[in-house]
């Protein structure tokens, strides 16, 4: 790979040059994952959110990849995909794991279904958090990483991920006050427990990272 794109996600960056540009894109670009991604430079596409943060990449994108990891799900649906902050890490460290991304935003969400052309292990659609068009226990587990927070009903939004996921939902927020005017809600481990209990959570930890709780909600079909 060229040095100059080695701190890029390139096969995302790719799929998403390829399903924003289609038949714009040279024949040789189909198949070439850094001809892709360089198109989409060149064409001005926001190609600088594939970069990879690697050793700074955030605290709680790592913790929750690492309960992942050992949770080893079959299928995740990630709720509030926005800009890829946790769903690029996702990807590439579980390449088969089958995902599903939502957004409410429709240019996000329009975003996110042009990277999800191109991989057959992603699904990208524009939905609402709060009234999720998914059956009961669609999958395996569910994230929510800094989403609840910016709901003015989260317990809904709670709900809709125990509902339909089978074993497990994990939610991230930030611990303490900030300046962000979208930061509506400010929880706290007894505050974030209770949402996921009253949704119907078996069982809830929390855990501390730098300036933020992550919350493992455990579900009837976790093992005991």
């Amino acid at each position: 790979m060229s040095s100059s794109l080695e701190r890029y996600y390139v096969t995302l960056g790719a799929a998403f040059a390829r399903g924003r540009l289609g038949a714009a894109l040279p024949s040789s670009a189909l198949t070439d994952d850094e001809e892709a991604f360089r198109a989409g430079l060149a064409r001005g596409l926001r190609m600088h959110k594939f970069k990879r943060l690697d050793d700074r990449l955030l605290a709680r994108v790592r913790r929750v990849l690492s309960m992942l990891a050992g949770l080893a799900p079959a299928s995740l649906l990630d709720v509030g995909s926005g800009r890829g902050a946790f769903l690029w890490p996702l990807l590439d460290a579980f390449p088969d794991l089958s995902v599903t991304a939502i957004d409410r935003d429709e240019r996000r969400a329009t975003d996110l279904a042009a990277v999800a052309s191109g991989l057959t292990h992603l699904s990208a659609r524009q939905m609402d958090a709060t009234a999720l068009s998914f059956g009961d226990g669609a999958f395996d587990g569910a994230t929510l990483l800094e989403v609840l927070e910016h709901m003015p009903e989260p317990r809904l939004a709670a709900r809709e991920a125990v509902r339909v996921a089978r074993r497990f939902v994990i939610a991230s927020v930030p611990s303490k006050p900030d300046d962000n005017p979208e930061h509506i809600h400010l929880f706290d481990r007894a505050s974030l427990t209770a949402l996921f209990t009253d949704a119907g959570a078996r069982r809830v930890t929390i855990e501390h990272v730098p300036g933020h709780l992550v919350a493992l909600a455990l579900l009837d079909g976790a093992p005991s």
